[in-house]
């Protein structure tokens, strides 16, 4: 967090200590923090070549690289350690959590190592804690985040699982009185509905609809009344409860997103106010930081950045050129820097300055004019949706494939137009996404398209792989169009803005993955194999286990859904999350059920409904400031900067503009929902209001209306 940077850089700026500074910079610096990431996914990753392994590698092997991993850890815990203070560090239970894991399983390997030199066999049971370090690491603040909303929400949670629990059962022992009796079996031939457990869990399984209409057919088979039975189960449980666990999740989650976010910008205020008093000198009866100090600061902070970006972000901050910062203006410095600025050179076309009478000819204007346009961008949309026609229609057909080269010709066509419009190396800059997209992808085509021709024509080679290139290519084109129409870039300005999210889900649905597999495996491995079709060897139609002779499992030839390895079993449990016919997956007795069961109320019931409600969320959020734009701070740094910038204009420029430097915002967009509620609750605190104190924002609850000293704040 940049306002945690300055914070700290301000400390030491105040008292100078060469070697402290070296071991923040070096500790935050991002190789560091790669390496860390890096060591922590070999550690996790270690399951594929260990016992059971998918790759088997001698157990010295494994077991140095984890003694490695684990030193790695170590070291980085005692290098955070040197730039904390004691008590904080001390205080801090995801630095505790990291040195009891690095212990337990340290002492695990040298148990389990012992144990192994006289043959005998033992459990590495330190590998579910390997977890443990991705969540708690510095670095990974987002996933701890992701957890404690897990935590917070467990609660609400625990009562309407109670209630849909409660349901189950009545639903169940109804079952047992309307048909146990009746003697009916299912199409296996096995008894129906005459088991009061084998009852819960088979409508359990009905709730997630896999086993739909199955479950019902020997009832409706005997009387189409009893239909009805399992339609009022469906509705109650199915449609009511499962909605009632998203609805709750949601508005918890939602609760505790913006309760933690507020947390933030408190934070990030208050540290800002702190760094400022660390600074600031008298001016007068007014404290203020001065700019040679303000200059140290930033160069400290974003070494990066250039001189001229750094007098720019001096010219907004002292904009009367006064020769100090007030308060105001350094709570934004943090700001500042996270808005991205691109800094570009003036440059006229190069055709303007080869052939100037030509580019400058009433011609050559009405065609820049004419590219420019919006009528041009549409009618290439027309033009897409056109190809997409074609693309769809038969490849064989002589007209069809010489219309493809009459579309090729026509993108190659527009791609010229645009460069001979705008200077070319402005129109490449890096941050023009979409016309590196456009670009690259024709002349691709155009070269596949090519390669794949003449090698029809001169030689009887096959070349379906390049023709599959070519189709991929071709219908990669029409994603452009979702750039010209404005409901498709809310869709994807949303898509977009959830992708660091998405990131850490991912890394919470791994923890979860890791966790579930390794105990799968120390329940279930060996108990099925997977032979080959035309295999000879006893009980392979079984799977190598005479208990699952037919089975829906073994008839299934589900063989390869086994927990011998941790890949395996990561496949499992992904059929698992999308839960159709995962009761087929089933192939053990009621620890296997309770297995399952447990692992499909954690993933599919907690954090898919969590991953829903942030997507819910952020759609919310994106679709609120496409129709209301947020107004506060924040714009009015944006347009600050815009003033202070030569400003560009269209997309690269067409104003005369002297040659130099040019400063441009990348976008005004916000890259994370996160960003966006957090400048919500920002634009809410004064810039000179001191703010809560630490102690204050950290016993912030979500029901509160905010810290006490504020006397309003807008509701969000």
């Amino acid at each position: 967090m940049l306002a945690e940077k300055l914070y700290a850089l301000s400390l030491l700026l105040m008292v100078p200590l060469p070697s402290f500074y070296r071991l923040y910079y070096l500790y935050n610096h991002w190789i560091m923090r790669t390496a860390t990431y890096f060591f922590i996914f070999l550690n996790l990753s270690l399951a594929v070549f260990e016992e059971p392994a998918v790759y088997p590698l001698p157990f010295l092997a494994t077991s140095l690289v984890e003694v490695l991993c684990l030193l790695v850890f170590f070291g980085r815990l005692t290098h955070f350690a040197k730039i904390t203070p004691r008590n904080v560090f001390w205080k801090d239970t995801k630095n505790i959590c990291i040195m009891v894991a690095i212990l337990l399983s340290l002492t695990d390997l040298a148990i389990y190592g012992a144990l192994r030199i006289y043959n005998i066999k033992s459990i590495r049971w330190s590998r579910i804690a390997r977890p443990i370090f991705l969540i708690n690491f510095a670095e990974s603040r987002q996933i701890r985040r992701a957890f404690r909303s897990i935590r917070n929400t467990l609660p609400e949670i625990t009562y309407v699982f109670l209630l849909f629990m409660f349901s189950l059962l009545m639903f169940s022992l109804m079952a047992l009185k309307l048909f146990g009796e009746r003697n009916l079996q299912t199409a296996e031939g096995l008894p129906y509905f005459r088991n009061y457990l084998e009852i819960v869990f088979d409508l359990y399984v009905l709730v997630t609809t896999a086993n739909s209409p199955d479950v019902m057919m020997p009832a409706f088979d005997f009387s189409s009344w009893y239909a009805l039975f399992f339609i009022a189960f469906v509705i109650v449980n199915t449609y009511i409860f499962m909605s009632l666990f998203l609805a709750v999740v949601y508005n918890n989650y939602k609760k505790h997103l913006k309760n933690e976010i507020r947390k933030l910008a408190y934070m990030k205020h208050r540290k800002m106010i702190e760094a400022f008093n660390l600074l600031k000198e008298e001016e007068g009866a007014q404290p203020v930081v001065r700019e040679a100090r303000w200059k140290q600061l930033v160069k400290l902070v974003a070494p990066d950045i250039s001189n001229s970006h750094r007098e720019l972000l001096l010219r907004i901050s002292d904009d009367e050129q006064k020769g100090f910062i007030d308060k105001k203006s350094f709570v934004q410095l943090a700001d500042l820097l996270n808005i991205q600025v691109i800094t570009l050179k003036i440059r006229s076309h190069p055709l303007g300055q080869w052939m100037p009478r030509v580019y400058k000819s009433a011609v050559s204007q009405f065609l820049r004019s004419m590219v420019r346009h919006r009528g041009f961008v549409w009618t290439y949309d027309a033009i897409i949706l056109i190809n997409a026609i074609f693309i769809a229609l038969d490849e064989e057909t002589p007209y069809i494939s010489y219309a493809e080269w009459v579309f090729l010709a026509l993108y190659i066509i527009e791609i010229l137009l645009k460069v001979y419009t705008y200077e070319p190396r402005v129109f490449f800059g890096k941050n023009q996404f979409w016309n590196w997209f456009d670009t690259l992808i024709i002349f691709a085509a155009l070269t596949a398209t090519i390669l794949n021709t003449t090698l029809r024509s001169t030689t009887k080679y096959n070349s379906q792989q390049i023709l599959d290139i070519v189709f991929i290519l071709r219908v990669l084109r029409l994603i452009r169009i979702v750039d010209s129409i404005q409901r498709f870039r809310v869709i994807m300005n949303t898509l977009i803005n959830i992708v660091p999210t998405m990131l850490t889900f991912g890394g919470l649905t791994l923890v979860v993955y890791c966790i579930f597999a390794i105990i799968g495996m120390e329940l279930f491995h060996g108990k099925i194999q997977f032979f080959p079709v035309n295999s000879n060897a006893p009980y392979a139609l079984e799977c190598g286990n005479p208990a699952l002779k037919d089975s829906l499992f073994a008839r299934g030839k589900y063989c390869k859904n086994n927990f011998n390895n941790f890949a395996s079993s990561f496949i499992v449990l992904m059929e698992l999350t999308v839960v159709n016919q995962w009761h087929d997956i089933l192939c053990g007795g009621r620890p296997a059920k309770l297995y399952f069961i447990a692992f499909h109320i954690v993933m599919v019931i907690i954090i898919v409904n969590i991953f829903v409600s942030f997507i819910l969320e952020a759609f919310f959020v994106e679709y609120s400031l496409e129709k209301t734009p947020l107004k506060g701070s924040d714009e009015q740094l944006l347009d600050n900067m815009e003033s202070a910038e030569h400003d560009l204009e269209g997309e690269v420029g067409t104003k005369t503009q002297p040659r130099g430097l040019v400063f441009k915002i990348a976008s005004k967009r916000y890259r994370t929902v996160d960003a966006l509620l957090q400048r919500m609750f920002e634009a809410e605190i004064p810039p000179e209001d001191e703010g809560p104190s630490f102690e204050e924002i950290l016993n912030l609850s979500p029901t509160a209306a905010g810290p006490s000293h504020l006397t309003s704040e807008r509701a969000v």
